[in-house]
């Protein structure tokens, strides 16, 4: 009986093949990862791979993603794996329409346009990619060929290794509803996902498509402009242009078609705004486009203008909120985000798509996140005006005393630090938060404090200091100057964000009130603190979104949240810690140091943190992640080969081979590199960079040696027996050493390739090398 992957390469592959389904139109699906704690230190597990099927309209068009298939070894029911691909589907996990189960003998199939199942059936009955296209065009009411359906089949820039599964997802749910003449779209995704990455390459597939007259892309402060304006001139050059007045009093992006602002720049940023530059600079309908960037932040009157002036533009709106967030509070600020998700709702409709933080968790694309309660317990039943006074209460604007007849009979807690400064309760909090830090390695460990106002993160950023301070001094250290800042808006705490994204020597905890909450790109964030009561869920998504984001360089893989206000409350009864217990006994030795390994003269760091390889940038060796690695090495390829069809062609010429490999080794990339770090060994160098670039399913060296035989079925049984054999003899060669062996000029000395028949054999059907050439064009096929 086979196992599930034999099953997949022995049954499933070839019975799908004789239905049309080629290599190019099946896609490898691996996630990252999931990244677990063990004894405290973050390790990632194998990611899950799933395959899809695609449908290709033209020569060199993008295919799109229909169908999953779910392998089950041979001695299952071909339902088996059924349910977990059915719950894909309804989840839009994959955003695909049919998901099939198969045990390589029988199928079954999952219809979510219909919501029915059908009964087994045998695998020569498997739908065709002309199947399967019919009835995706059927049920999603256009045809793939029409005008408005053009987006969807424009590459990515870059090639797929630069997308994930489920940006691509979201990218074609919002092509598709445009296609069926949608005008509105919302997608909801966790920060850390890339929602900019999807807005850049939805405009830009607009854009290829010739559907894209001028864009505007809108964000809140100037930090988020300049990070989404980076990310768009990466791909449309000089044709993206930052709004704002220059010098002559014109708008610096008037000759752009990509025009990146805020809701500040526009004077839309709240309800009182008059919209001058806005009306000033941009005629009505002046967008073909518009992309709301965290679109939850605002409610809906502070810049409806924007839209409102562009009413016959595509709008699409991006937020981090989860659809499911249960606001059940009763409170104004729960009440302020039911309205601003009934507003979203209203104008772009329920999302399109939504791909939530415990998905980005579990599929190892954001930061495992570990929740910590703080032990500081003061306030956990209230406190009356006598525990008050005896706090030494001032007013947190004055700074004077308040006395008894100035407090109400019970303040809530959420007042704390917010009408009445209560020092002990500073100082309590701020030592427990020491401690947890000391406990989990060290105290400099990048943090985000998030403060009820201005006054009270002064407050706490003095005494994080103090503690610090005191603390190198008792174990004779050196202290890191600044340790702990203000980052707030009245402090102008922008201007600290350089260094506390990039330092690795100060500027260890920020201290802030909403600064931080949203948008910054801070990877290195190692934790998230609440001194601050929260009652806005959509606010709290957003302050723990400052750490979900993975820097493996610097080995950071988890955060800890640590809660002093029980404002993890708000992530819902869903969302699982990975807090353990503490287990008694001796804590186990410390890991062994990290040893770098070389290959092909590049330095490769492997640790169970993560995994980074030290490439050339810019002329700096610069510790690059595998993932980023891997979009480079893609890159560098489309730049010279712009098919699959292109790509083999250089591939089966050693010379052009040669030269292909030289010219990212030279670029500081390295196949051969990449092959150990990912463990890749069974697998040809060809299906490494033909599945970055291109998307082809990459099949180990025996995979494609065997589908050499039942490819070319017909072919081999017109020749005679012996030159047959001796052709499979050739294509075994492949399965043991890869392309380099079909080169070797002794390959006609091998014992099993001149007991099937050999150079005689060959020459009975034509020109030896001819016969051997076809043969390696033949095994690299789709």
């Amino acid at each position: 009986m086979y196992n599930e992957a034999d099953t997949r390469a022995k049954l499933i592959d070839p019975a799908i093949h004789s239905r049309g389904w080629t290599e190019d139109l099946i896609r490898r699906e691996q996630t990252a990862g999931e990244i677990q704690i063990v004894e405290g230190r973050p390790r990632r597990r194998k990611g899950k791979i799933d395959y899809t099927l695609r449908i290709k309209v033209g020569f060199n068009t993008q295919p799109i993603a229909v169908a999953l298939i779910e392998a089950k070894a041979e001695n299952y029911p071909p339902n088996y794996g059924l349910e977990q691909a059915k719950c894909y589907a309804k989840c839009q996990k994959f955003n695909i329409p049919f998901v099939f189960s198969s045990n390589g003998h029988l199928f079954v199939e999952f219809n979510k346009f219909t919501g029915l199942t059908s009964n087994p059936k045998r695998m020569n009955e498997f739908p065709t990619p002309e199947n399967l296209r019919a009835r995706y065009e059927q049920a999603m009411g256009f045809s793939l060929g029409s005008e408005q359906a053009k987006p969807l089949l424009i590459p990515y820039t870059g090639g797929e290794a630069t997308r994930r599964y489920y940006q691509d997802a979201a990218i074609r749910a919002v092509l598709e509803k445009i296609a069926i003449g949608g005008k509105r779209a919302l997608l909801a995704l966790a920060t850390g996902s890339g929602k900019t990455f999807i807005a850049v390459h939805l405009l830009k597939k607009l854009d290829e498509a010739g559907q894209l007259r001028r864009a505007l892309f809108l964000c809140d402060r100037d930090e988020l402009r300049r990070q989404g304006l980076s990310n768009f001139q990466g791909i449309f050059g000089s044709n993206a242009a930052e709004v704002f007045l220059n010098s002559e009093g014109r708008n610096n992006a008037r000759n752009a078609r990509i025009h990146v602002a805020t809701y500040q720049t526009l004077n839309v940023d709240n309800e009182e705004a008059d919209a001058n530059f806005l009306i000033m600079h941009y005629p009505e309908n002046y967008f073909s486009h518009i992309v709301i960037d965290e679109c939850h932040r605002s409610a809906w009157g502070k810049w409806s203008q924007v839209l409102l002036r562009n009413d016959k533009a595509i709008q699409i709106g991006l937020t981090a909120t989860p659809r499911q967030l249960e606001i059940t509070e009763k409170t104004k600020e729960a009440d302020e985000d039911r309205k601003i998700t009934a507003d979203n709702i209203k104008h772009f409709g329920e999302p399109v798509y939504e791909y939530t933080m415990t998905q980005g968790i579990e599929d190892g694309y954001l930061a495992a996140c570990d929740i910590q309660r703080g032990r500081v317990n003061l306030d956990d039943t209230g406190i009356s005006i006598e525990d008050i006074i005896k706090r030494n209460p001032t007013d947190a604007i004055t700074g004077l005393p308040v006395t008894a007849e100035q407090i109400k009979e019970r303040y809530e807690r959420t007042e704390y630090e917010g009408k009445i400064l209560l020092p002990d309760r500073v100082i309590a909090m701020c030592q427990d938060l020491f401690s947890y830090l000391i406990e989990s390695g060290r105290p400099e460990q990048k943090t985000i404090i998030f403060c009820a106002r201005d006054r009270h993160a002064d407050d706490v950023a003095i005494q994080m200091n103090n503690l610090y301070v005191e603390w190198c001094r008792k174990n004779n250290k050196e202290p890191a100057y600044p340790y702990a800042f203000k980052c707030t808006a009245a402090s102008g705490g922008s201007d600290y964000l350089p260094e506390f994204r990039g330092s690795n020597k100060h500027h260890f905890i920020a201290t802030t009130v909403d600064l931080l909450s949203t948008g910054v790109d801070v990877p290195c964030v190692r934790n998230i603190v609440f001194f601050k009561y929260v009652q806005s869920a959509i606010a709290f998504h957003q302050m723990v979104g400052r750490g979900t984001r993975i820097d493996e360089p610097s080995g950071k893989m988890m955060f800890t949240v640590y809660d002093y206000t029980n404002a993890t409350r708000l992530f819902g009864q869903d969302f699982i810690t990975i807090r353990k217990e503490p287990t008694t006994g001796p804590k186990p030795p410390p890991p062994p140091p990290e040893h770098p390994i070389l290959v092909d003269g590049f330095e490769v760091v492997i640790s169970d943190e993560g995994r980074y390889i030290l490439s050339e940038v810019d002329g700096k060796p610069t510790p690059v992640t595998v993932e980023e690695y891997k979009e480079r090495i893609a890159a560098k390829i489309l730049q010279e080969y712009h098919t699959l069809q292109q790509f083999t062609g250089c591939w089966i010429e050693p010379q052009d081979r040669r030269r292909l490999i030289d010219s990212l080794i030279a670029s500081g990339l390295s196949p051969t590199v990449l092959q150990k770090v990912e463990d890749l060994d069974e697998y040809d160098q060809f299906d490494i960079l033909a599945e970055l670039a291109f998307g082809l399913l990459a099949r180990t060296r025996e995979q494609r040696a065997d589908s050499f035989t039942y490819k070319n079925d017909s072919w081999l049984k017109s020749l005679p027996d012996n030159a047959a054999l001796t052709l499979v003899a050739i294509a075994n060669q492949f399965k043991i050493a890869g392309t380099d062996s079909l080169e070797n000029p002794h390959i006609f000395n091998v014992p099993d390739i001149v007991n099937a028949g050999g150079l005689n054999a060959l020459r009975n059907v034509g020109e030896p090398r001819e016969v051997l050439f076809q043969t390696k064009q033949r095994i690299f096929a789709v």
